[in-house]
């Protein structure tokens, strides 16, 4: 099993939790969803979710079919009343002072709609009449920050699927936000258009600081793309988690598992299992590998004791689960969407 994903993580119900303070133990965050409830009739679609978010974050919001992501991003920006809580927005509360809060927000909920028969650049000096202080200077800045330099002075309806997303994109950003929130931006893009808005959204993310919470349902997209998810199942949520490299800070803490390939496993079994703290997952004498979990600090002195034993070592590969393994296990098998 290769993939990126590591499991610092925050379980649901379990206080502050390892992957929000790895995040930031200083720094307030620039969204802070607090209880929020959204029930319609005796039915709760959103319930008492809590989650935050930090400057420069880009968040991954993961759950599976009708686990309520769309109405929570729709009352993350006032689209739809909550029953219940509150969001703040650098400390603006979304239901007592929304003019301000709604003021650190850029967002695209669907698909950006401009007018076709202008340009690109018409239609952000169009927005840019709607937004208070935004220069030509600034509508050029974030003109080359989603790269659309040589397409600006095109019409619209001369662009691609990818190229409108960025424009919604540079929209979203005119106003300098504090957060970014998508809804599905990659949702009928091609793969190279992907790939793009994924490096274009981590480029806003470390250029301009502004945090990004993206709702998905690619999620080998989200592993790339994201330092964090949040999961969400029947509108509560399940678990958040740091993914990729940004939990490499407390790899040498966690148990690893890590797969040898060797001249003689039965030995190598052997020698394993004198360590203490080294457990033997499974052997594979056809294959002539043996699975281990084990603290990362003692991979060393596994390999030299195999090494004293002679036993040779081909490869030694961790094995890790993927961002789409572990959402299985999560919701217990339940799909993406």
């Amino acid at each position: 099993m290769n993939g990126s994903y590591a499991p610092a993580e925050r379980e649901a119900h379990g206080g502050a939790g390892d992957a929000a303070m790895a995040v930031s133990e200083t720094s307030q965050a620039v969204l802070s969803v607090a209880g929020v409830t959204k029930a319609i009739g005796n039915r709760k679609i959103v319930d008492g979710l809590t989650f935050d978010i930090y400057r420069g974050e880009v968040v991954g919001l993961l759950g599976p079919n009708g686990a309520g992501k769309t109405t929570t991003i729709r009352m993350i920006v006032g689209l739809i009343e909550m029953t219940s809580g509150d969001v703040f927005v650098q400390g603006h509360s979304i239901k007592k002072d929304f003019v301000n809060a709604i003021r650190y927000i850029g967002g695209i909920i669907e698909n950006p709609e401009f007018y076709p028969y202008m340009s690109g650049y018409d239609n952000l000096r169009q927005y840019q009449r709607m937004a208070e202080g935004v220069s030509i200077g600034r509508i050029m800045e974030v003109v080359k920050l989603v790269g659309l330099q040589d397409a600006i002075h095109k019409k619209v309806r001369a662009y691609s699927l990818g190229m409108r997303q960025r424009l919604g994109i540079a929209q979203a950003l005119l106003h300098s936000p504090s957060i970014l929130i998508l809804d599905e931006p990659t949702n009928g893009l091609d793969p190279a258009g992907i790939r793009e808005m994924r490096d274009y959204l981590k480029k806003i993310a470390k250029e301009e600081g502004i945090s990004i919470l993206v709702s998905s349902h690619l999620l080998s997209e989200m592993e790339l793309m994201c330092s964090r998810v949040v999961v969400i199942q029947e509108g509560k949520l399940l678990t958040e988690r740091l993914i990729g490299d940004h939990s490499a800070d407390n790899a040498k803490e966690q148990q690893v598992m890590i797969s040898l390939r060797v001249n003689d496993v039965g030995l190598a079994q052997q020698t394993a299992q004198l360590h203490q703290g080294i457990q033997v997952l499974e052997t594979q004498p056809d294959n002539g590998t043996v699975t281990v979990q084990l603290p990362e600090e003692d991979i060393p002195s596994l390999i030299d004791s195999l090494s004293a034993a002679r036993v040779r070592v081909y490869r030694v590969e961790e094995c890790k689960s993927s961002l789409e393994d572990e959402f299985l296990k999560w919701t217990g098998g339940n799909r993406i969407a």
